[in-house]
């Protein structure tokens, strides 16, 4: 990993995120499940960090859970990401955020599918900014080509 990801200011933050990103990702909101495209995007790609361009998701990794929110059965960089205990709800969940933007960006349950782990990292995408395959290279993540050879 060569690039350095940063948390930007707040004010450039609510400048930059609509009401429901901000919402989401700074105030631990939850979207409305099937409310966001990214829930039936199936391209070549990979998802970051909407706040910090952290890279998250691939692609590769992600599949229709039936939950109304984007699915993936694992990280496309572990160290992007955190858990955190939530007790928020009457639950006791695993929360998952992003590393250097500290977004809060869904939670992660143990109903995925077996096959592949077993995990189901249920993100909002309102936390996340798809790229597809054929801008990773303009956008600076050229080293995720490989995944789709």
């Amino acid at each position: 990993m060569t690039k350095k990801y940063i948390r930007p200011d707040e004010d450039i933050i609510k400048e930059k995120l609509d009401d429901m990103e901000y919402s989401v990702t700074q105030e631990n909101a939850t979207e409305m499940p099937f409310s966001h495209e990214y829930n039936d995007n199936y391209e070549d790609g990979i998802y970051v960090d909407i706040v910090s361009g952290e890279p998250l998701f691939s692609s590769k990794d992600k599949f229709d859970a039936g939950c109304g929110w984007p699915s993936f059965t694992r990280p496309l960089e572990e160290q992007h990401i955190v858990e955190k205990t939530d007790k928020s709800h009457g639950m006791i969940r695993t929360e998952v955020r992003s590393t250097y933007g500290d977004s809060h960006l869904g939670h992660v349950f143990p109903d995925g599918p077996r096959d592949r782990g077993g995990l189901r990292y249920c993100i909002n995408g309102s936390s996340l900014r798809f790229i597809k395959k054929e801008d990773l290279e303009k956008e600076g993540y050229g080293e995720y080509l490989k995944i789709f050879e």
